[in-house]
This record gives structure tokens, C-alpha cells and sequence, in this order.
């Protein structure tokens, strides 16, 4: 895939190119003519300016700087020093931590952010801080605070950042992504390449992009505004300042802005900006209990549909809250309070924001029917016990952690669960597991051909000595099958 994450309309003039002086006198004739053009009366009519917006917005936009510092063993942190000495301080894969001892090495990413809140709090990419261990934030000014990592929400690519001790912070606005058209004119302010703080000015080109692969909610704004690798985290900004999107990838072949950049909606990152005020270190959803899938062209033509929209109940699971509204099986989901959902994407979108309490309303399709059902709000439960497993025997799963699947672990583990299994919830850094490639959210399902239903079968197992193991995990929906070494 080509997407690549990223690391007032002014006066406009048309020229018309007649054929020839017939197309002239037709294009200025008084019946054909567009609305009366005036000559500029003041000099404050000639100068329009985005200045105005950019002065209220800029001072809330920050550079964010994250390090991940790595503890080496002696004999590694050797080696760097050697390589370090050999081929310079600048060498692919880092070097030595800034003011750090010999035995530790440090990653870096650079990216954006925007200061939600008057607390301090900074929304930006979770990929800009993905890995990282030690965050700082510089400011319009030129100040810099050391920043809190306070919230990582891998699943809208979003992270909440608390600057420690702020003082005279300019907070953004929030605004309302709903409200915004194709055509609309926005600014994206952020610091590509490293520069330094950068204003780009386009439309809305497009709304609700669902090919984008870089969040599990699919639902972008698309912009022309030059976007560029360290805009990442960066604001787009409506013309009164108010921050209605956090820029986080393009569509690029070279790396480069090639005027096709997306956003995530305000409307989401309020949703995660308000899990962070209310304490949460994660951002909890409502659980429906229901697969959906699209609604095809045979589909929409069998159910009486004048064009493919909305999306298709394919199942459910006992005691679901989708169970207890009465949905059923073959039920097609138009809409939900009275937004319209036109594919699973617009429909997970929409469902992810309502909250974890009260009902919200699902307009259906059932038969030829349509009907208005009510749907409760709540998390995920959890249907049974975790009974947490740490792995330390010597097995290929030494180092990982395992759990019992249920909703809530699939909720945050970001992957889809059997109501039955173990999952895999963490693996250590250069463990066994690790180096097995266990990844989290894998679900075991047999070893050496015996099947694990929970942790305890597995906790049996790896007491057990084999000389060879053969372990099957499912890994988003496909099995696959390796053998290790006893």
C-alpha cells in the first residue's frame, strides 16, 4: 500500500479562456453572468490573509520528541561503542543515548501535536510515540517540557500526552468533523521533516476514506493540504481556529506530499481526549455482540435497496447486547441515530463513539420493513476469569503472558476472540516467546496436537518435556503451525 503515516477561503479569481469573441460577449452577457464582481474599496480587501487563524492556532501546535532507550548487556554495548567509534556518532540504527551510559541505546522519533486542554494535555499519533519510553515537547516559544505518556490508543493510531508542570498554555479548541463539507478550506500546521513549525493551506477533498490502513477506524478526512513525514500528530484547522482533525497519513510513492494527505475526525479524538481527563489509560467502547458485514449489490436488490448501504447482521453472540435489542440475523443496520452508515467501516466508526452508557438508537432494514430498535451501551464483560499464566519454564512460550479470551480481552488486546481460548496478552522483549515470534493477540490452539481451551490446559502442557513442540496459533483468523525445539 502506497499510505505512508506521517512521521476563510482566500479571494479567488477565475480566468475564463474564451474560443473566441462570440464566447466572450456569451461568458459577460447580463442574463449569463455570474454574481456582480466590485473592485476592492479598502486596502484590508486586497490583503486577505490566513494570518489571523494561524496567530490563534499556531501557539497551540507543539514538536513532540520521543526516545526509546534500550538497556544493552557489556558485550553489546561494546560492540556499539566500536561501531560508533568506527563509522560515527550518525550510523543507521542510532547510538548511545544522549548523556547516557555505554550500555544503553536509543531510538528517536519526531512528530506533531496539538494542546487539547488547559491541564496540558496533547493529543498526537500513537505511532509517533509507539515504543517510546521518554517523551519531550517543545513549544511554539521554543519552551520544552518533559511530557507524560498518559494514554495509547493504537486502535485510532491516537496517544494522549500530559505536559508536566505547564504554564501558559494555549489550548485548541475541539471542533465538530461532522460539520464539515467537501470543499470546505483548512489548514494543516505541523513540523514536517523537522524543520520546523510549517502552515499549508487546501480543501476538504473528500470525507468518511476507508482505504487507509493505518487505525482499526476507518473513516478519514481527505485533504490536498500539504502533508508531509513529521507532520504526523499535527493539527488541521478550521478557518476559526478550531482543531477539527489530527493529520496522520498520506498517500505518497515517494515519501512526499503529492497533495493527497488524511486526517482523524475531531469527533474521535474527542472521544480519546475525554477517556484521558476521565483517567483511563485506554479508551473503552461499547460492545455489540454482533459480526456485520457489507451490504453487496445482490444484497441491496434482494432486500429492496435502490443502491448498496448500510450493513448486514451476519451473527451473533448468546446474551449480546445486539441479542437483548432484538436484532436478528439478516437484519440490515441503515443507520444509527439517524446517522447513516453506509459500510462496516462508517458503522464501527460510529458505534465506537457512543459511549459506554444509556442506548442508542439503530434504524433496520428487517424484510421490507424498516424499524427503529433500541440498543444498549456498555463495555465488554468478562465472561470468565483471565487466570493470568507468565510463562518461565524453558518452552517456546517463556517470556509471554497468557489469558483466557473473553470480549473485554479482545477489546483490548485489538483483536477478534473465540468466546473460548488463550490468548497471548504479552511477550517480553528478546524472550524465548519473543524470538518464537509470538505476537500479542495470538490465540493458542493445540499443542503437539492437544487443543487449549484455557490456561490451565496450557500451564499442564509446558510442565510437560517434549522434544519437539509443535504449536498452532490462530493469527487474525488464519492457523498457522510451527515447530521448535524441546
Amino acid at each position: 500500500m502506497p499510505f505512508s503515516p506521517l512521521r476563510p477561503a482566500g479571494l479567488l479569481s477565475v480566468l475564463l479562456l474564451a474560443a473566441g469573441p462570440a464566447a466572450a460577449q456569451m461568458a459577460l452577457s447580463p442574463e449569463r453572468s455570474s454574481p456582480e464582481k466590485t473592485v476592492p474599496l479598502s486596502k484590508g480587501e486586497i490583503q486577505l490573509s490566513f494570518a489571523p487563524v494561524v496567530k490563534r492556532a499556531a501557539p497551540s501546535v507543539v514538536n513532540v520528541y520521543a526516545t526509546h532507550v534500550e538497556k544493552r548487556s557489556a558485550r553489546s554495548s561494546a560492540m556499539d561503542e566500536f561501531m560508533r567509534r568506527f563509522f560515527g556518532e550518525d550510523r543507521p540504527g542510532g547510538g548511545r543515548a544522549p548523556g547516557g551510559a555505554p550500555g544503553e541505546r536509543a531510538q528517536r522519533s519526531l512528530g506533531s501535536g496539538v494542546i487539547v486542554d488547559g491541564s496540558g494535555l496533547v493529543i498526537t499519533n500513537n505511532h509517533v510515540i509507539a515504543e517510546m519510553n521518554e517523551v519531550k515537547v517543545s513549544l511554539a516559544d521554543k519552551r520544552e517540557f518533559e511530557a507524560q505518556i498518559v494514554l495509547r490508543d493504537p486502535r485510532t493510531d491516537l496517544a494522549v500526552l500530559k505536559i508536566k508542570t505547564p504554564n501558559d498554555i494555549a489550548p485548541m479548541p475541539i471542533g465538530d468533523s461532522d460539520h464539515l463539507e467537501v470543499g470546505d478550506v483548512v489548514l494543516a500546521i505541523g513540523n514536517p521533516f523537522g524543520v520546523g513549525q510549517t502552515v499549508t493551506q487546501g480543501i476538504v477533498s473528500a470525507l468518511a476514506r476507508t482505504q487507509v490502513g493505518s487505525s482499526d477506524y476507518q473513516f478519514f478526512i481527505q485533504t490536498d493540504a500539504a502533508i508531509n513525514p513529521g507532520n504526523s500528530g499535527g493539527a488541521l484547522v478550521d478557518l476559526q481556529g478550531r482543531l477539527v482533525g489530527v493529520n496522520t497519513a498520506i498517500y505518497s510513492q515517494s515519501g512526499g506530499s503529492h497533495g493527497i494527505g488524511f486526517a482523524i475526525p475531531a469527533s474521535m479524538i474527542r472521544a480519546v481526549v475525554d477517556a484521558a481527563k476521565g483517567g483511563g489509560s485506554l479508551v473503552r467502547r461499547p460492545w455489540l455482540g454482533a459480526r456485520v458485514q457489507s451490504v453487496t449489490n445482490d444484497i441491496a436488490e434482494s432486500v429492496g435497496l435502490d443502491r448498496p448501504t448500510g450493513v448486514l447482521v451476519a451473527s451473533m453472540q448468546a446474551k449480546s447486547p445486539a441479542e437483548e435489542a432484538g436484532l436478528k440475523r439478516g437484519d440490515v443496520i441503515l443507520s444509527i441515530d439517524g446517522q447513516n452508515v453506509d459500510d462496516p467501516e462508517a458503522f464501527g466508526y460510529r458505534f465506537a463513539l457512543k459511549g459506554i452508557s444509556g442506548t442508542t438508537q439503530f434504524g433496520i432494514l428487517r424484510g421490507t420493513r424498516r424499524q427503529t430498535i433500541p440498543v444498549k451501551l456498555g463495555p465488554a464483560p468478562e465472561t470468565r476469569p483471565r487466570d493470568a499464566l507468565k510463562i518461565r519454564t524453558r518452552t517456546p512460550f517463556a517470556g509471554a503472558t497468557l489469558v483466557n479470551t473473553s470480549p473485554a480481552v479482545g477489546e483490548e488486546l485489538q483483536a477478534d476472540l473465540p468466546e473460548e481460548g488463550v490468548a497471548v496478552s504479552a511477550v517480553e522483549d528478546g524472550s524465548l516467546a519473543n524470538r518464537a515470534g509470538f505476537k500479542k493477540g495470538d490465540v493458542i490452539v493445540a499443542v503437539n496436537g492437544i487443543p487449549v481451551a484455557s490456561t490451565k490446559d496450557l500451564d499442564r502442557l509446558t510442565q510437560r518435556s517434549f522434544g519437539l513442540w509443535e504449536v498452532s496459533i490462530n493469527r487474525g483468523g488464519e492457523v498457522l503451525t510451527s515447530v521448535f525445539g524441546g
